[in-house]
């Protein structure tokens, strides 16, 4: 069983409202140090190995499902799940 850890976040050139709001409602709180604030999602899943190539059916789960790839990027980790 691997453990996949998946991070998506707007694309740069996109503008991000909910981290605007973030930034300012920081400043409003008195952070100002904060310069920017970008808002992502992170998704944690389980997979069981099968005869595919992990990697690449990882990459296949963001670019169809997980992820909108015109105004997002995404990186994943891999590693193996802890039992409990």
């Amino acid at each position: 069983m691997k453990k996949v850890n998946v991070y998506v976040t707007l694309r740069e050139s996109v503008l991000d409202p909910q981290g605007s709001a973030v930034k300012g409602a920081l400043h409003a709180m008195d952070y100002t140090e904060v310069q920017d604030v970008r808002i992502g999602k992170f998704l944690e899943l389980q997979i069981e190995e099968g005869t595919r190539d992990l990697d690449q059916v990882v990459k296949e789960m963001c670019e169809r499902l997980l992820t909108n790839t015109v105004i997002e990027d995404y990186r994943y980790e891999i590693e193996e799940a802890v039992s409990q």
